[in-house]
């Protein structure tokens, strides 16, 4: 859902010249920007890394559950697989900004309670020690979709009316997934002293339309 609301921004975006997108199975996504490699291994990259380069910034979007998973396939699927598409990127890409979809609660300790907060915790820290341009960590909590997408988790359907009432009240958790992408092209665009971007931050950045954001 994320991956596919932040092409929809990056494609409208006047700034933006061009996207590559990398899936599993085609995102059926037609436009003059857009290219798309299909590639089923994301722990091997080797077969496409002629295809990767030249690029300003990567908006990584993918992610999965933790819910009735355990430690080392979620660590897998999360940890080791992030780490290796951004490590490869780095190498082709050093000028590169890198923008990651943690998650609210995500626990920067590695240290707390919660197993999938840990692992994505560390996945936050491991990236920010990469030799990319930038690094930055988008945790996000409670999204409100782009109207008129398809990739939408069936919940979404039934809370999105709640969203102009529950917003106000609680800005810290409510934001929408047209911020989440506005924020990110801003990264590339205008840079962000914060590194580690919480709901009410992504929604500032999203408005920036000029200098750093401080």
């Amino acid at each position: 859902m994320v991956g596919e609301g932040v092409l929809h921004e990056c494609l409208l975006h006047p700034d933006v010249e061009s996207v590559l997108v990398i899936n599993r199975k085609p995102c059926g996504v037609k436009h003059p920007k857009l290219k798309e490699i299909i590639h089923a291994d994301f722990f091997d990259f080797s077969p496409i890394e002629s295809q990767l380069s030249g690029y300003n910034a990567c908006f990584f979007c993918a992610g999965v559950s933790s819910v009735g998973m355990k430690k080392p396939e979620y660590t897998r699927l999360t940890y080791t697989l992030t780490m290796h598409v951004a490590q490869t990127l780095c190498k082709l890409n050093p000028d590169m900004i890198f923008c990651y979809v943690s998650g609210s609660g995500t626990d920067s300790t590695e240290k707390g309670k919660m197993m999938w907060a840990r692992v994505k915790g560390k996945t936050e820290n491991d990236l920010m020690k990469l030799p990319f341009t930038d690094v930055f960590a988008f945790r996000p909590a409670i999204i409100l979709p782009t109207e008129g997408l398809k990739n939408v988790l069936p919940a979404y359907k039934y809370v999105s009316w709640l969203f102009p009432v529950l917003r106000p009240l609680f800005p810290d958790y409510f934001g929408t997934l047209k911020d989440v992408g506005l924020a990110m092209i801003n990264t590339v665009m205008f840079g962000s002293v914060k590194k580690v971007l919480d709901t009410k931050d992504i929604a500032v950045l999203a408005r920036k339309t000029d200098e750093i954001v401080q």
